[in-house]
């Protein structure tokens, strides 16, 4: 899932991200889940009982400075976005408590694999309402997944999806092999029972299931206000569609616990549904205001008129909101993310070459396509600088762009390092010796309002240009949203480019960040065929030693091409007001957008 670096909570965000708090008093909710293993297949079971709750009261209050691109969970890709999508929606399945990897029943109640992984078939939960109040059927499982194959846009994730279930993570419009057959047989209803069909086993397929962008929307709602039919006579229509501003990204109907009373420009509101059929919301309102300014959130926030903030990072929670009275610090937080500086050899447009040559007052398009260009950038970033500055002295350099806490990092290749006179060498030798001789300017982006992105940014700017004088940086604050819809162009020179795991594989962030049909290529636009075959080798086999060795083939190879300039990991960081309870690193969990790594419903107020 793409990301930006987190002013809450130093890793993902978990996007990042007035009202009187009221009390609340709740009753317990009951649990019984149960798993029972057989030798030819896995069936996971569930029951819930839920006691009824006293009426949801208070409001938490969201500032950050990213806005929402989208409401649709069919292009949700983004963790701004994902942090209220997930709230909105349910998916099939969801991660126990903090784990990574243990997954339990959420919309999907049991599932069963048939044929060695080549089939599911799951039962769904009864009693279940959408938002509309329409009732949570197999056909809407059904119409969602077949939307997300259809569509398939480069701004979603459903590309994993469709590696599954169709073999090829392209849509019809690239893979003229997918037909409107392909798709229907490879999700439909048998009665309530869901089934899945893959021409392989995948054995992340029921992780990718627990990812927010499969949540199930409510099919009749979202045909009745314009959405795609569902049908063999209209598919085609729908192919790659852009569906980030759709129908139902303005009027969204899930089966959450929370369903949207309000989004603007500013502001996301959302309420809790009364109706939801498990443990009901403890907090009745959720606002996710939009303020730029960073001394306004955190005035408001000590002041206690927001909840949680984009506080600016590790540096400014330290310096600032450490010790003051009701704000709580929650420090050391898993992190699950990887970040790095993309180098685009292939630029799009013109906004960030200037000139468009080599003349030092821009660059080519391929300027980045000289590997001793990226690797003088490399070298010039002061990572250990960058540690301090916005890490507070916590973290390490990263050899590649996987998280620490992944299988497949191999903490014996060391990492890149800070050499100025390296860095020097480099552009000496660039071009011919041309960049030397002739320098360049270059634009590059970071996200408005994200003052860890800015710091990274300025200090590369300021190293390149202590090399020669003929070299100039210019850096230029965006909105997320702008960002985002660049760097899938192509158009973004460089950019910080950041990943949080749709699923717990290492190949979700190797395919995603150095595959040349990875979801990142076209922020870098490089090829390598050795490092697709060890990728390609990597995903399509389960010895753990085996891929273990082609991950740290390919670490030892993307640190000689020098596609990215790493940063390095970074232990996560939360400030919370305390009056807010399930905070807590028992009830954190990574794979979830929102800052407090839970879903609102699982917080109250005090």
């Amino acid at each position: 899932m793409s990301t930006h670096t987190s002013p809450l909570t130093g890793k993902k965000i978990l996007s990042a991200t007035l009202l009187t708090t009221l009390a609340l008093s709740l009753a317990a909710c009951k649990t019984n889940d149960t798993t029972t293993t057989t030798t030819d297949t896995t069936t996971t079971t569930d029951t819930t009982t839920t006691d009824s709750a006293a009426e949801p009261t208070g409001v938490l209050v969201v500032q950050e400075s990213a806005d929402i691109p989208t409401l649709d969970p069919g292009t949700t890709y983004d963790t701004a976005s994902g942090q209220v999508v997930e709230n909105l929606y349910e998916t099939l399945l969801t991660y126990e408590g903090n784990s990574l990897s243990e997954l339990k029943p959420l919309l999907g109640t049991e599932w069963t694999e048939e044929e060695g992984g080549l089939g599911y078939r799951f039962t769904l939960r009864d009693g279940v309402k959408f938002h509309t109040g329409n009732p949570f059927e197999c056909k809407d499982a059904e119409y969602t997944f077949r939307r997300n194959l259809v569509t398939n846009t480069s701004d979603s994730g459903n590309w994993f999806l469709s590696e599954s279930l169709l073999g090829t993570g392209s849509n019809a419009n690239d893979d003229t092999s997918i037909t409107w057959q392909r798709i229907t047989d490879a999700v439909q209803c048998d009665g309530e029972v869901l089934v899945f069909k893959l021409p392989k086993a995948d054995p992340a397929f029921l992780s990718k299931l627990a990812y927010v962008g499969q949540s199930i929307v409510d099919s009749a709602h979202a045909k009745e206000i314009g959405e795609w039919d569902g049908t063999e006579a209209t598919w085609k229509d729908a192919v790659g569609k852009d569906i980030t501003g759709s129908p139902l990204s303005q009027d969204p109907s899930g089966t959450g616990a929370y369903k949207l009373l309000d989004k603007t420009a500013t502001a996301v509101t959302a309420t809790a549904f009364m109706d939801y059929w498990g443990e009901k919301a403890k907090i009745k309102n959720v606002i996710l205001q939009k303020i730029p300014e960073q001394a306004a959130r955190l005035q408001a926030f000590e002041k206690g008129d927001a909840d949680i903030v984009e506080t600016g990072g590790r540096t400014i929670i330290e310096a600032q909101l450490a010790d003051k009275p009701g704000i709580t610090i929650l420090d050391d937080l898993p992190n699950t993310s990887a970040f790095g500086i993309s180098m685009n050899q292939k630029i799009s447009g013109t906004d960030a070459i200037g000139s468009g040559k080599l003349d030092g007052q821009g660059i080519p398009a391929n300027f980045f396509s000289d590997v001793d260009v990226r690797r003088g950038f490399v070298a010039a970033f002061n990572t250990p600088q960058y540690i301090e500055d916005v890490q507070k002295g916590k973290g390490e350099p990263l050899n590649f762009l996987l998280p620490l806490s992944f299988p497949g990092y191999d903490t014996s290749v060391e990492a890149p390092t800070y050499d100025l006179e390296a860095a020097t060498e480099f552009f000496k030798t660039a071009w011919d010796g041309q960049v030397w001789d002739k320098g360049f300017t270059v634009n590059v982006s970071y996200r408005a309002g994200s003052a860890t992105a800015q710091t990274g940014m300025e200090i590369l700017k300021k190293n390149i240009e202590s090399i020669n004088p003929k070299f100039r940086v210019n850096i230029v604050a965006k909105e997320w949203s702008e960002i985002i819809k660049g760097s899938n162009q192509g158009s973004e020179a460089m950019v910080m480019t950041g990943w949080a795991p749709d699923y717990a594989d290492p190949d979700n962030f190797v395919h995603t960040f150095y595959s040349s049909d990875g979801y990142y290529n076209p922020r870098i636009n490089a090829k390598d065929e050795q490092i697709d075959a060890w990728i390609n080798e990597a995903r399509s086999i389960t010895d753990t030693e085996k891929r273990n060795e082609l991950y740290s083939n390919i670490t030892k190879r993307v640190i000689d091409q020098a596609w990215y300039i790493n940063m390095p990991n970074q232990p996560g960081i939360l400030a919370y007001r305390d009056n807010i309870q399930g905070v807590g690193l028992d009830t954190f969990n990574p794979m979830l957008s929102f800052a407090t790594g839970t879903l609102w419903k699982d917080l109250s107020k005090g």
